[in-house]
């Protein structure tokens, strides 16, 4: 469903899959207003499926790193076995993202599959920080990482300014 638009959506629910813990931030387009959680798989199947009642549907972002050209989470100090494990848990968060994309589609819930955003952020690893998150949105309460990259991805989709700190 990559013929989707923003325009004709009020609400935007990003999510950044991941095996654990999946980060769901559901955005308000017209007041800004932000809601960011950490749902398991199944949880995450349930807060989509409760969607489906709705008569206005969101637009739904699933981020897709596999979209990406090449997916590298090596370092040249890497063993072979640890390469493997790190090989693994990038391919088993892939497969989540896109068991989410397949029950959208199920569900006739309108989505979109995005590239992750790149890493520019002051941290060391250059994901969004908490405090960098708040001094964008607003946003105030508890996040993990998840979140953060899910609350961002929906943000700048919906073209809110953004300002590094």
């Amino acid at each position: 469903m990559n013929d989707v638009k923003v325009g004709k959506y009020s609400v935007i629910i990003a999510i950044d899959p991941d095996v654990d813990r999946n980060g769901i931030a559901c955005l308000d387009i017209l007041t800004k207003s932000l809601d960011i959680q950490a749902l398991s798989f199944a949880d995450t199947l349930d807060y989509l499926h409760a969607l489906t009642s709705m008569s206005c549907k969101p637009l739904i972002l699933v981020e897709a790193g596999w979209l990406n050209r090449s997916n590298w989470h090596l370092s040249y100090r890497d063993s072979k076995a640890n390469a493997a494990a790190k090989g693994n848990a990038v391919g088993r968060n892939h497969e989540v993202g896109r068991k989410i994309a397949e029950m959208c589609e199920h569900w006739s819930l309108p989505y979109q599959l995005v590239k992750p955003l790149r890493k520019i952020w002051k941290s060391t690893d250059g994901k969004i920080t908490a405090t960098e998150l708040s001094a964008i949105t607003g946003y105030k309460g508890r996040t993990n990482q998840e979140g953060r990259d899910a609350a961002l991805l929906a943000w700048v989709y919906a073209k809110f300014p953004i300002r590094r700190i």
